[in-house]
């Protein structure tokens, strides 16, 4: 399992647009599941409805795990993704 943990800095946090992309890249990983968790809620990122739900807004800190075969390109991906749209 590899994880990092990341501290929302977009005015808006984790709305539909991100929200939406960053859905369709966990996607693109089968077998590999990758979670979002803010305080003690966690969801699975491909998700779309129930990562919204989670309310992420501008200070949060999210930690984002990537657990299955392509963990490693997951989890470089995710990290990516967040420091260029969050």
């Amino acid at each position: 399992m590899k994880e990092f943990t990341y501290l929302v800095t977009d005015e808006l946090g984790i709305h539909a647009r991100p929200a939406g992309l960053l859905a369709k890249l966990a996607k693109t990983y089968p077998g590999t599941t990758v979670t979002v968790t803010k305080g003690e809620t966690t969801v699975k990122a491909s998700q779309l409805m129930k990562l919204m739900g989670l309310g992420v807004k501008q200070g949060d800190h999210v930690t984002v795990t990537a657990e299955g075969p392509a963990e490693e390109e997951a989890i470089i991906a995710m990290k990516k993704f967040f420091e260029e749209n969050l």
